[in-house]
Formats: C-alpha cells, structure tokens, sequence
C-alpha cells in the first residue's frame, strides 16, 4: 500500500483525524475559523455539513447542533463523546437531512468539505444550505485553496490531500454565486503550523 493510501486510511479512523488536526493546527485553526468568521452566539441553531468526529463542538457555545457526515465511523465517534451536546446523522447531503427543518438554521458549516466534492456535489452542498438557513443566516466554508505564487510545499500538500477537488479562489466562488448573492472570500495562509493556504467564504442573501 502507498504511503498516500495509508494515511488516508489513517485520517479515515476518527482517533487518526483527532490526531493530525493537533499536530497540524492545535485548536487555534478551529478558533479563528470560529471567531473571525463564523461568529456563533448561544442558542445558535447549526448544520454542520461534513463534521467528520464533531471536533468543532469543543470550541462552540451553547448552541443546538446537527451533524451530518457520510462516515459512520466518523457519527459513532462524534455521538459517544457529544451525544449530549446535539445530533449526529449518517448520510450523504441531502434534502433528508433536514426534512421539516428549512429555513430554521442560523448557520451551516462547511469545513473542509467542498474539496472532497466535485462540482455537482457542491451545487448540492450549496443547494442544501439555502434551503436550510434562515434569511437572515450564512453558510461559512473552509477549504484549502490554490493561489497564484503558492510555495512549492503548500501547493504539493494541496496535491496530496484526501480531497480530489481542491479550486482556485475563483473556482470556489464561481459555485458559492451561483447559490448566494453575497459571498465574501478570505484567503489565510497562517492557520496551521505548516505552510498551507485555505479560504474561507461567508455566504449569504
């Protein structure tokens, strides 16, 4: 098996994912994705589309939680140590996931999600979190993104990522426009403790 194919594997194991998130960013990726852009407050109604183990919720307020993710070992992890704190679903995005619910979401999260999905899974992503938020909410992304003059370590570590879809800033955009009218783009290039470039977009009407 291929080094690749092994941490893949590796990342695929909640413990593994848990792990290589601290080694990378600690918690202060996760805070600053929350603070300077997310901005929750307490009671906050959240869809978080793709939340892998849930990790997000140790650096969330109060608030009332759904999480969706196509992993079931990803769910089983994020039920056992949050099952307290909201509900978790197993499933592929989806209308289903939020039956009854739309237009009752204050937020949608999307972190590191887009670049797993090809351009029709994302209109579905992007789909989903309209039909979810409130009028007044916003869907905030997060994924690693190819700029022009990128150092030559960040672009091949965007290469080698688990995501087959990783986009130029534009790319991103042209999906994000053609669901909202408002999409504010933020490029980072200091969020982990390795050389990598991500962008962040708030997204709403």
């Amino acid at each position: 098996m291929k080094i690749v194919e092994r941490f893949s594997l590796f990342l695929s194991l909640p413990a593994g994912y848990r792990l290589f998130g601290w080694m990378v960013g600690g918690g202060s990726a996760w805070r600053t994705y929350l603070a300077e852009y997310v901005k929750p407050a307490p009671g906050d109604k959240i869809l978080d589309i793709g939340c892998g183990p849930a990790d997000v919720l140790n650096y969330l307020p109060a608030v009332n939680y759904t999480g969706l993710d196509i992993s079931p070992e990803y769910i089983g992890s994020a039920k056992k140590r949050f099952g307290a704190r909201g509900r978790f679903c197993c499933g592929d995005v989806g209308l289903a996931a939020i039956e009854g619910e739309q237009g009752t979401f204050d937020l949608v999260l999307a972190i590191g999600v887009i670049h797993h999905l090809d351009d029709a899974q994302a209109a579905r992503l992007f789909d989903l979190a309209r039909l979810a938020l409130r009028p007044t909410g916003r869907l905030v992304t997060y994924d690693g993104c190819y700029v022009p003059q990128q150092s030559r370590i960040a672009r091949w570590l965007l290469a080698k990522d688990r995501g087959k879809f990783v986009r130029t800033r534009e790319e991103y955009l042209r999906l994000a426009l053609a669901r909202f009218s408002k999409v504010e783009p933020h490029l980072r290039h200091d969020l982990l403790r390795m050389p990598y470039t991500h962008l962040i977009m708030r997204c709403c009407d």
